[in-house]
């Protein structure tokens, strides 16, 4: 499987490329964001509703599970994280197959529930404000767009 690697120094340009990566995304889009506490995936996402056009303010969901935002297209943040021990399905395809992009915080919990066309970014800190981000495509589209960010 192709990967691609992008690197940032700051917080703001993550944030600049997930809002550069939504103007590529469309109704039914899957992201999984992988990495420690404290790497960016909620900066991450941050950046996507920016790149959505989404006007609130972006919190993690780790004690409701599931947040919703609208937008140009509606968002549906997810941190998983608390199912670790669960493995219950909370309707999941209603989300991925709905009229929005979802984006699954620590998502290697439900991995039996992602669909198989999706994006995985991983995101690893390099030092106190670097970050590589590395994306691996499944599926035709995600591969399409990762070449058209030219990273």
């Amino acid at each position: 499987m192709e990967n691609y690697q992008f690197y940032t120094n700051d917080a703001k340009k993550t944030e600049q490329f997930a809002a550069m990566l939504a103007e590529f995304l469309q109704a039914g889009d899957v992201i999984t964001l992988e990495g420690d506490l404290g790497a960016g995936k909620t900066t991450f996402t941050k950046g996507l509703a920016k790149g959505l056009q989404i006007n609130r303010v972006v919190k993690s969901p780790t004690f409701t599970i599931i947040r919703e935002y609208k937008g140009r297209l509606p968002l549906y943040h997810m941190d998983v994280y608390r199912l670790q021990e669960s493995g219950e399905d909370l309707g999941f395809d209603e989300y991925f197959d709905g009229e929005g992009v979802t984006v699954v915080e620590w998502a290697h919990i439900i991995e039996d529930f992602l669909p198989s066309d999706r994006l995985e970014i991983t995101i690893h800190r390099r030092g106190e404000e670097e970050r590589e981000l590395t994306l691996e495509p499944k599926g035709e589209r995600f591969k399409k767009i990762c070449k058209e960010l030219n990273i």
